[in-house]
């Protein structure tokens, strides 16, 4: 009996000793949670055996216990790195379609070749949906799925308004033969000018830029006349009439649209005495519209596109929004466009709540998921998978979902990874007190092969 409980003794010791040497061997792996051995004595007795002499029958390994405890942070210099701080897990699927999720704390994730953000194993990262105002439609780990990010933001959107803020100077000059001598290429002929970038139907970038030029204040005082060009070649501003009519100083119905030399057609401001901005012409019911783009776009994009050019005209009153004719510079305060290009993919954000934003070069950003965080009720009834990955077992409970920062899930931490919780200092101690153990275990064996030598030897 002594040889079993000794040989018992030198098991549970070899047991401590791979533990802890397999806590060393993982103290720089990732998200690597050490373990504990963790034994019981044996003891057996039967219903009429004296209990009060009963000697044990030696040490079992009950349990090696994984240690959750949260590791230290590193930093680094890639978003893809997660790091979790507090409780919970990231959720993998081996195969897109796959419904076998594996649990991690590692994470060392990356852009695959199909822009799939995947573990070092291929593990899919699984997220929840979220709305274009980044909230999530669901938190059920049965509606996750595995993380995308686009390399494009969408198609192209051709402008179809301009929205503009503006001061124009009261004390200008008004320049003597205007409109008649307007021309895009003097600067000598416009009193001021401001552009924009808008995009056509392919995505491509043409600048349009406004001309203002201050009327003359002994026929039309506080009015400006606004004229437009596309990429330096001017362009026709919509005339409601169908007629587009001279100036009025020229001869012609001053309800109209107004002519600029060559037969331009423009547009006119008009502001009150106190640089308010009363009324426009063509009239708010149409807007300032320009015709078509056509001769505008060689490039084969849609010619039938035009932009209306706002400037929130409130006819019940001063509105920050409208232009003034104030006696100040002349400045734009908001000059704005609905149109987008094409977006390239330029960098990625993740928030704290696990919510992945991409950014694109076209100057949007878009909520893409957010990723899913998982609880157990039983982190230690984890089955353990390698790769520093686990799966639910009966013991462990099942998978709860939910997102970071929530309830009872840690934070998600981007551009960082968790380090292994091992502590080696402490490890090194097992290991000599294992080592101490295992010697103490083979010396009774030896003590009890001795004793039955010296029976043996007896005559």
């Amino acid at each position: 009996m002594s040889f079993n409980i000794a040989l018992s003794g030198l098991n549970a010791a070899q047991k401590d000793l791979d533990v802890s040497s397999n806590n060393i061997a993982n103290v720089n792996t990732v998200g690597f949670k050490e373990s504990r051995a963790e034994f019981v004595d044996v003891y057996a007795s039967s219903l009429l055996a004296a209990g009060k002499t009963k000697v044990g029958d030696g040490v079992i390994t009950a349990d090696v216990a994984q240690q959750f405890s949260q590791g230290s942070i590193q930093f680094t210099n890639n978003a893809l790195d997660l790091a979790i701080t507090g409780n919970g897990f990231f959720a993998t699927v081996p195969e897109l379609d796959s419904l076998e999720r594996s649990y991690t704390r590692a994470g060392q994730f990356k852009l695959n070749a199909d822009n799939f953000v995947v573990n070092s194993q291929g593990g899919h990262l699984l997220g929840f949906q979220v709305n274009p105002d980044g909230s999530s439609s669901s938190v059920s780990l049965s509606t996750a799925e595995p993380i995308r990010i686009p390399t494009e933001s969408g198609a192209p959107t051709k402008t179809s308004e301009v929205d503009v803020r503006m001061n124009l100077p009261a004390g200008d000059s008004f320049i003597s033969g205007a409109p008649g001598n307007f021309d895009p290429t003097d600067p000598l002929t416009y009193n001021n000018s401001t552009s924009v970038t808008i995009f056509d139907s392919l995505g491509d970038s043409h600048v349009m830029t406004y001309f203002f030029i201050k009327d003359d204040p002994s026929v039309k005082p506080n009015q400006w006349m606004m004229f437009s060009a596309v990429d330096g070649k001017v362009i026709d501003l919509e005339d409601p009439n169908g007629d587009a009519a001279a100036d009025g100083r020229v001869g012609g119905n001053v309800s109209g649209p107004l002519l600029a030399g060559g037969g331009v057609v423009g547009a006119r401001l008009e502001f009150n005495a106190s640089g308010d901005f009363i009324s426009q012409l063509p009239p708010l019911a149409n807007g300032i519209v320009t015709v078509p783009f056509t001769n505008h776009l060689p490039n084969g994009a849609d010619d039938t596109q035009a932009v209306k050019i706002n400037f929130n005209l409130d006819p019940l009153g001063p509105n920050p929004n409208e232009p003034t004719q104030f006696a100040s510079n002349f400045e734009v305060t908001s000059l704005s466009q609905d149109g987008l290009a094409v977006g390239r993919l330029t960098g990625v954000d993740i928030g704290v709540d696990g919510l992945v934003r991409a950014t694109y070069s076209n100057g949007t950003s878009q909520p893409l998921a957010r990723i899913a965080m998982v609880n157990f009720a039983n982190e230690q009834g984890l089955s353990q998978v390698g790769n520093s990955s686990w799966k639910e077992s009966l013991v462990s409970g099942e998978a709860l979902a939910g997102e970071g920062g929530s309830g009872t899930f840690g934070t998600i931490n981007s551009s960082a990874l968790e380090q292994s919780n091992v502590n080696l200092t402490t490890e090194l101690i097992d290991l000599i007190s294992a080592q101490r153990n295992f010697q103490a275990n083979s010396r009774a064996i030896e003590v009890d092969n001795q004793l039955n030598q010296t029976i043996l030897q007896i005559r």
